[in-house]
């Protein structure tokens, strides 16, 4: 069941960047009246949570650059300023990582897990619940980019 839920993962990924494919720069970091982050920062979000709810409550070490874990974590905000390089970085781990967890998760990479109780008041046993749940984050996440996308 992972491996479907990992498909659904890549596909709610694939929906998000192309809802915003043809979209500058400019208007991905543009964040919205009454909105708090913006589009690349939605985008940018869902990457680092799915891989340190899956990686880091496991013990693991996120496959993840550092400076995009602090710059898009829970409790970040936008600086307005991500340039081209990010971006692209971001659209190819997107698609690399829901591939590579997959990958780990067969290799039985992940032996261990912190329980971790989540904002929405969920509490993570495994990495199982990890993956099932962070298909619940990101489709939240896919309906802000929606929202967003008609006001920049």
């Amino acid at each position: 069941m992972v491996d479907y839920h990992l498909h659904l993962l890549r596909k709610t990924r694939e929906n998000m960047l192309r809802a915003v494919e043809d979209y500058s720069l400019e208007r991905l970091n543009a964040v919205p009246t009454g909105f708090g982050n913006n589009l690349i920062w939605n985008i940018g979000h869902v990457i680092v949570t799915q891989q340190l709810l899956t990686y880091s409550l496991s013990g693991l070490t996120p496959l993840v650059r550092e400076d995009i874990i602090a710059k898009y974590r829970k409790g970040t905000k936008p600086d307005g300023n991500a340039p081209a390089d990010e971006w692209e970085y971001l659209q190819e781990t997107a698609f690399a990582l829901p591939d590579q967890t997959w990958t780990d998760y067969q290799a039985k990479v992940f032996q261990q897990y912190s329980p971790y109780t989540t904002s929405y008041g969920v509490i993570l046993n495994s990495v199982e619940d990890a993956i099932v749940f962070n298909n619940l984050h990101e489709s939240m996440h896919f309906g802000n980019v929606l929202s967003m996308r008609k006001l920049v």
